[in-house]
């Protein structure tokens, strides 16, 4: 299955935000979105979740035109992890983390596989130690990691994923990356908003960049993350290198003129 957009076109405020965009995303892979703020990566999330409807253009799922799904079946289809999630309840994490299987229960009481489902999710995040404390009582980090486990634990077939590693420490932000990978790798599409370029060039197979609304480069990571498209895109001088370990960096040295 592939998610796809076509003459993608959003004007808030008399300002464009997307401005006649295209572009394809296919499952077992993991694309991740880059761009200077402003670029429209948010908006562009928030359309292909059925959350923002453009004002010209079509998002399609296979052949299926993405309106004609109601809110239920979108929901098992594709979740979202929204840039700055709120939690407004304070109930226990491990009920939070099961509004996740919503799409699936129907609000009529959690199945023996909607538990699993949740269980799962809270393990691959590292929240189970966390399943009875109050969410509103969390540190950043750790609502982080509990909305992200609430978007897995529906199981979708393509995570959206906008800025994860948002108050993360260091290690936990590797867990997060780990755990999208192999997400995309149990053939599930996975599409994430990263700032960081090093942590976008050792865990992307695609990359898309954007500039003022348009997208100006995409495709496999190594064929976009070049120093001439990241210095379009940010306006910044960059160097491509690898550790010692063998893993790639992508470093901002200084500002362009």
């Amino acid at each position: 299955m592939t998610l796809s957009f076509q003459n993608l076109s959003l004007v808030l405020r008399e300002r464009t935000i997307l401005d006649d965009i295209s572009g394809l995303f296919q499952l077992g892979r993991v694309t991740v979105i880059l761009g200077a703020n402003g670029a429209g990566k948010s908006s562009l999330l928030s359309c292909l979740s059925g959350l923002r409807s453009p004002q010209r253009g079509a998002i399609t799922l296979e052949e299926r035109p993405l309106s004609s799904l109601d809110g239920k079946e979108r929901g098992r289809l594709i979740g979202l992890l929204p840039q700055q999630p709120d939690i407004h309840w304070n109930i226990d994490v491990k009920s939070l983390v099961g509004l996740g299987r919503l799409p699936h229960s129907g609000g009529w009481g959690m199945s023996g596989a909607d538990h699993q489902a949740v269980d799962k999710a809270m393990a691959a995040t590292d929240c189970t130690s966390l399943a009875n404390r109050k969410a509103m009582r969390l540190s950043g980090g750790e609502q982080g990691r509990v909305l992200l486990a609430r978007v897995l634990a529906g199981e979708p077939e393509w995570l959206l994923a906008d800025e994860p590693l948002a108050s993360l420490d260091p290690a936990h932000q590797f867990d997060v990356l780990e755990r999208l990978k192999n997400y995309a790798a149990a053939g599930n599409g996975v599409i994430v908003v990263l700032h960081d370029l090093t942590q976008a060039a050792r865990f992307a197979d695609d990359v898309m960049v954007m500039k003022e609304g348009a997208i100006i480069a995409a495709g496999p990571r190594d064929h976009v993350m070049t120093a001439p498209i990241m210095a379009q895109a940010y306006g910044v001088e960059v160097q491509i290198g690898t550790s010692d370990a063998g893993d790639p960096l992508v470093v901002p040295v200084r500002r362009l003129p």
